[in-house]
């Protein structure tokens, strides 16, 4: 990526998609009409798969989980794979998602997610250079078996999508 991106770096029907403030039922109306070749115009989309996960990406970002499930099932790719084992963690599927993110390997966000994490919360996060994605699964199944949020969790995984979207986003559009 040539630089990392903002929600306001995104075209308008995008920016109204990653907006925390909207609501379920509003997302679920927009989301059902979205057409990422539409919202990216006048800009060409030059990998559709690419667009697909971001697709996959903005179901996940407001909780429809079975339909982000649905496209990121059918992107072969590793990131296809990222989607899909983000989308199992966040249902609580943590062994599934483990699967889905040994698929992934060591995809090229990594290192980014390694350094928010450790911006985030030093202490637990020490490696700013190195992302475990299995480690950061652990915590998040701790989490759920405490039955007690962790902000710093959710903090964190907010970053991993931003990080994951801004990737897609930009190989999508050939930016990358």
């Amino acid at each position: 990526m040539d630089r990392e991106l903002s929600a306001n770096d995104y075209p308008a029907q995008i920016v109204r998609l990653v907006d925390p403030k909207l609501d379920a039922t509003a997302a679920l109306d927009y989301l059902e009409s979205f057409d990422f070749e539409t919202a990216v115009a006048p800009q060409a989309v030059v990998d559709v798969e690419m667009g697909r996960a971001c697709v996959s990406g903005l179901w996940l970002k407001h909780d429809f989980l079975d339909r982000s499930h649905d496209i990121s099932q059918s992107i072969v790719s590793v990131t296809g794979s990222f989607w899909h084992g983000i989308m199992h963690r966040r249902e609580g599927d943590f062994g599934n998602a483990k699967y889905w993110f040994r698929k992934v390997g060591d995809h090229p966000i990594f290192p980014k997610i390694a350094a928010a994490a450790h911006t985030i919360d030093p202490n637990q996060f020490v490696d700013s250079r190195r992302w475990d994605p299995y480690g950061f699964v652990d915590r998040c199944a701790d989490a759920a078996d405490q039955e007690v949020p962790d902000a710093l969790l959710n903090e964190i995984a907010n970053a991993e999508w931003d990080l994951l979207f801004a990737y897609c986003f930009q190989k999508a559009i050939g930016n990358a």
